[in-house]
């Protein structure tokens, strides 16, 4: 199993980046962004079941948008409007399990290697 993320970079505050995440290995029954700042903790962003549901933190709902591409099993995270808090490693999470609650980062076995994301003012 292996979870590759790319499309990361650099971004005036403002601008909209595209991150993405290839899959390979398994089917996920749900995936999740999270991202970690420096000095603070992981945090989930947004999440993704294989129905198409989703959820989102409340400080990206309507600027973050999640897709997948189930052909591909790639997932992706869209960012718009993007703030300087923003900035930090965003990693992608897939699990099997449904029902629990999606932000918590121990329900995921399968973890990319992160992708920096950095908004400037």
């Amino acid at each position: 199993v292996q979870l590759v993320e790319s499309g990361g970079g650099s971004v005036q505050a403002g601008g909209s980046l595209r991150v993405s995440c290839a899959v390979y290995g398994f089917t996920p029954r749900r995936m999740t962004w999270f991202r970690q700042a420096p000095g603070k903790q992981r945090e989930a962003v947004t999440t993704i079941y294989l129905d198409g549901s989703t959820n989102y933190a409340d400080s990206v709902k309507g600027r973050f948008f999640i897709s997948q591409d189930n052909a591909k099993n790639t997932l992706y995270l869209h960012m718009n409007t993007l703030k300087p808090e923003d900035t930090a490693m965003y990693y992608c999470a897939g699990t099997w399990t449904v029902g629990d609650m999606w932000s918590d980062e121990g329900r995921y076995p399968y973890w990319g290697q992160g992708t920096q994301v950095t908004v400037s003012s």
